[in-house]
């Protein structure tokens, strides 16, 4: 395949200011928000120690950290892709790629395995809650 016009006779101008090009987020990040992302953030994560403003609001990182990779970012860099065109009509508190950056690297080994140790937590509180159905569900049957 090759292009049929020469490169100079061709421009693609984007002069639309309600163009979104990654739409799909929208459904994913409410999602993760109806599914409470953000409060298990607050919940789980303490970040503290740091010189810096690493550990405020930890949510809005993570949320942005979250769709900048179903947005196809693999870079802190590439988080900047929230940032562009209307993106921000339909997202609100969007963090920079230098503070997405901040945050990372304020975490450490304890971090990792708070969050791993919610986690575990949170699989037993729902495996216990879906054995509790399973009872109601048989004693209504008998």
């Amino acid at each position: 395949m090759q292009s049929s016009h020469a490169a100079s006779a061709v421009a693609a101008v984007f002069d639309e200011p309600n163009l979104i090009a990654d739409a799909g987020l929208v459904p994913v990040v409410r999602l993760a928000e109806r599914a409470g992302l953000p409060g298990l953030t607050e919940d789980a994560l303490r970040i503290t120690g740091v010189g810096n403003s690493a550990g405020a609001n930890p949510s809005a990182k993570v949320m942005s950290l979250v769709a900048a990779m179903c947005a196809g970012a693999d870079s802190i860099d590439d988080a900047d892709l929230l940032r562009h065109g209307a993106m921000p009509v339909a997202f609100a508190g969007v963090r920079a790629p230098s503070t997405l950056g901040t945050f990372l690297r304020s975490f450490t080994h304890g971090h990792g395995l708070q969050l791993h140790a919610d986690r575990h937590a949170g699989a037993e509180g729902r495996r216990a809650q879906h054995q509790g159905h399973e009872r109601t569900n048989q004693g209504a049957r008998d």
